[in-house]
Order: structure tokens, then C-alpha cells, then sequence
């Protein structure tokens, strides 16, 4: 497979590459051959979130530059999980850790390519640590880290100043730079590359290669993600942007994107789509002269929900969204992709064995309106619908008939407010 020379350029341009090993040295790799890389995963949760789509999106560019990559799925460093400022971590146990490593792995498969030349690896640190014995650990590992550089370390310092930190989570370093030898050992590998708050842990694997073989290895780090004040993306009302479609729907994911603020549209389709420099310089220009369009976001919405859910899912979320902000047919849409697209708005419950109520309560029960009077109102002056009908009678009661996909009515109010009923 040829190599293509721009890719350091390219990740670069992205804003893709926070800090880095020697630049040069770096480069000089990527153009010579095709690289073995890895990158990690720690299993804390039983879906991988936004940050983690950022690695999994850098792997794929390396990949297709023609590289080699190995992901790993850390059954063993998700015993432990890495130190955060916010304290310690609740420790899972093994049998729930093992079944979110099968659930991450099923997750990333999808994302890079196994077959040819560069086929992708999936290795699980669990194989080669569970064995280990602690004195083997402290001998073999544990001698070429000072603790003076350990204690050095931002979040250490940190979490020292807080109030402590355990051994237990003040020894994770050990075992991710232990990952790195055992790649480079093993397979070859001779690039890491991690999110920026693991940059500690990524020089702390290339520095372990150096002291126990002698070995020469790079790294680099990508950006925190984050809004334009500053605080982290991938948090909403409901906790992190999972990729799992059972943890978060794909229509909750794809309004993520298509809200993001304006100043951030730029930042975010470089680091988060393939899209090619042109395309994204000529959706950046259109973004600044017709801001109101949101040709960005769209475009950014459409680009990412594509890959982490597919084309077909984001044709149906685009299609209920056209339908529930243009006023089109309700009745072709998918029933979970409704029920979905209205959750997110807001949605109310009301029991299919007792009386239906009127569209004049509805109005008030959704909080579409304050008061009856206010539901009246709006009915009168022509600003009520129902599944995108207008309401011309203000005693309308809605009947089986009128139900979306067995279950749903959809009240709107003027042109964008609009809320779910779901009978059940």
C-alpha cells in the first residue's frame, strides 16, 4: 500500500496534534514505511463517547494513510482506570469490565479495516497482565520509572493537592507504558497516539522502550475537545455522547451536532470528518457570510452521524426532522425514530384506557401553552397543529385514527415548538 507523505500535514491542519515526540523524527517514520501504531481504550463504561470517536477517527486517517494499526481494548487498565482530577474511581469488577471489553471491541470494529496488507489488530492487555507477578512487575517494569518524575505529573500534582490519590490509580502510568513495550516487543509498534490528557502516559511508554531495550519510539496527542467557553464537550442533559444507540439515539446524537455553536463548526469538521480541505474551507465560508444557514453544522451533523450510525439512520432522522420543523406526512416515519425525535423535544404520557384528552388540555399537559385560555387563544388565531394539521376547533379531541405509528401525537405551536403525547 503506498504511504501518503501529507498525512503529519494533514493531522496537523486538522488541529489533530496537541504535542508530539520529535516532530521531525515523527515524520521521517511516517514517510518511510508503513507504521505500526496503537491506540487504547479503556473499558469504564459499556459504550465508548465523543472523546473517544476522536481516536477512533484519528486511526482511521493513520490507517488510510497506509499505516498499521493495533487497538487496544484495556481489560486489565480497566480494572483500574486512569487517575482524573475529580478523585477516584469506582473499581468494577472483572465480569462486568470482560463484558464492556466485548462490548467496546464489537464497537471499534466497525470503524477500521481487518484484511490486507494494514489490516487492523485488536489486542486485550489483560492477556499478557493477569499473568504477570507483582515482583516480576516491580523488577522488570516498576525500576526505570523515577517517582520524583511520577509525582511530577499534572494530575498526580493535582490530585495530591485535593487530597490524595491511591496507589492503586498512582500506578496506572506503569501499566500503560507497560502496553507500549509489549507492542513494540511483540508486533513492532512504534507509535502511540492518545488524547492530550494522556500524554503523560504516552512519553512515559516512549521513555520505557528507551531504558528496558534500547528502542527508539514516537507519540503524539490529540487536543481536548472542547466549547467555546472553554468546559468539555461531550456532556448533555442526559451524561456523555455515548456512540451506543441504547444509550444515546442516534436523533438525540445527530441534534448534538447540528447545535454546536458557530464558532466551533470549523474545528469540529476538521477534527471530526473526512472531508477533504477544499470542501471544508468552502462550508466555512459560506458558514461566515450565511451564518443563519448553518451549512456547517448540517454538513457536520450529516458527516458524523453517517459514521457512527450509518446512511440509512441519518436519511431517517433527516426525514423527521424535515417533517416535524416543515410540517411534511408524519405517517412514513419510523416509529423509534419519532419516539425519539420527540423524547428529545419533550414529550408527555397519557393512558391509553382513559379518556382521551382534548387538544386544548394536550396543549397545556405538553407546555405548549400555560393556561387553557392560552391553548384556546392559540387555536383561534390558526397557531395549533396536529400532526401537522392545523386545529380549527377548539373542542378537537383526537382519536385512535390520529395516532403516529400506534402511538404518538405530535402537537405544534406556530412554526418550531412543538412537543410529543405518547399513549400508552
Amino acid at each position: 500500500m503506498s504511504l501518503d507523505p501529507t498525512l503529519l500535514d494533514d493531522l496537523e491542519w486538522r488541529g489533530l496534534v496537541a504535542h508530539s515526540t520529535d516532530r521531525d523524527a515523527l515524520r521521517e517514520a511516517l514517510c518511510s514505511g508503513s507504521v505500526r501504531y496503537y491506540v487504547g481504550f479503556d473499558p469504564t463504561a459499556p459504550s465508548l463517547h465523543m472523546g473517544n470517536l476522536l481516536q477512533i477517527v484519528t486511526a482511521m486517517r493513520l490507517q488510510r494513510a497506509g499505516h498499521t494499526p493495533y487497538v487496544l481494548v484495556g481489560g486489565a487498565t480497566g480494572l483500574i482506570g486512569d487517575p482524573r482530577d475529580s478523585g477516584e474511581r469506582i473499581l468494577n469488577s472483572l465480569d462486568t469490565v470482560k463484558d464492556w471489553v466485548e462490548r467496546v471491541r464489537r464497537q471499534i470494529e466497525p470503524f477500521l479495516s481487518f484484511e490486507g496488507e494494514n489490516g487492523a489488530t485488536m489486542v486485550n492487555n489483560y492477556d499478557w497482565t493477569a499473568s504477570m507477578s507483582t515482583i516480576d512487575f516491580l523488577r522488570d517494569i516498576g525500576k526505570h520509572f523515577p517517582v520524583n518524575r511520577m509525582l511530577a505529573r499534572e494530575t498526580v500534582k493535582r490530585r495530591l493537592e485535593g487530597g490524595g490519590i491511591s496507589y492503586t490509580e498512582f500506578s496506572y502510568v506503569l501499566l500503560q507504558s507497560m502496553d507500549f513495550l509489549n507492542l513494540h516487543r511483540d508486533h513492532g509498534v512504534t507509535l502511540q497516539f492518545g488524547g492530550s490528557d494522556q500524554w503523560g502516559n504516552l512519553t512515559g511508554g516512549v521513555e520505557l522502550i528507551r531504558r528496558a531495550d534500547g528502542g527508539h519510539a514516537h507519540a503524539f496527542a490529540t487536543p481536548l475537545i472542547t466549547k467555546a467557553d472553554g468546559t468539555k464537550y461531550g456532556k448533555t442533559e442526559g451524561g456523555a455522547l455515548w456512540l451506543d444507540a441504547d444509550m444515546m439515539a442516534p436523533y438525540a446524537f445527530y441534534q448534538f451536532w447540528l447545535n454546536v455553536e458557530d464558532e466551533k463548526v470549523g474545528e469540529l469538521l476538521r477534527a471530526f470528518t473526512f472531508l477533504t480541505r477544499a470542501e471544508i474551507e468552502d462550508l466555512e465560508a459560506t458558514h461566515a457570510e450565511k451564518p443563519f444557514l448553518r451549512a456547517g453544522q448540517k454538513a457536520l451533523a450529516e458527516q458524523v452521524t453517517t459514521l457512527v450510525h450509518g446512511a440509512e439512520e441519518t436519511a431517517r432522522i433527516q426525514a423527521a426532522s424535515a417533517a416535524l420543523f416543515g410540517g411534511g406526512d408524519l405517517s412514513g416515519l419510523r416509529g423509534a425514530t419519532l419516539a425519539a425525535a420527540l423524547r428529545e423535544a419533550g414529550s408527555t404520557v397519557v393512558d391509553r384506557n382513559a379518556p382521551m384528552p382534548g387538544v386544548v388540555d394536550l396543549l397545556v399537559l405538553s407546555g405548549l401553552a400555560k393556561s387553557k385560555g392560552e391553548a384556546r387563544r392559540t387555536i383561534t388565531e390558526g397557531g395549533a397543529y396536529l400532526n401537522n394539521v392545523r386545529v380549527e376547533d377548539v373542542d378537537a379531541v383526537p382519536t385512535e385514527a390520529d395516532l403516529v405509528a400506534g402511538h404518538w401525537l405530535v402537537l405544534r405551536r406556530g412554526k418550531k415548538r412543538f412537543a410529543g403525547v405518547e399513549v400508552r
